[in-house]
């Protein structure tokens, strides 16, 4: 698992950042739907619109920041080892 770390590193960066830009993405969508201002729509709809992107976006930080914990218990056992 030590020779993956680098990946497990660069996965959990791109998670990241993936989930910043659907909560923004989110917002950016619900937020007008919310406020009324598209025709045919009630704010109801984008209230569930964004909790679904809220949701999306805790589950998705939550999975890199797993990945992170991960790394973390990886250097410190390897730590332990050389000593």
């Amino acid at each position: 698992m030590r020779e993956h770390l680098g990946f497990l590193k660069v996965c959990s960066i791109v998670v990241k950042a993936g989930a910043w830009i659907i909560l923004l993405t989110g917002l950016a969508g619900s937020i007008p739907v919310v406020l009324n201002k598209v025709p045919g729509s009630s704010p109801r709809l984008g209230v569930s619109v964004l909790l679904f992107y809220v949701f999306s976006f805790f589950f998705l930080y939550l999975i890199a920041k797993i990945a992170d914990l991960l790394m973390n218990i990886f250097n410190e056992i390897k730590k332990e080892q050389v000593k």
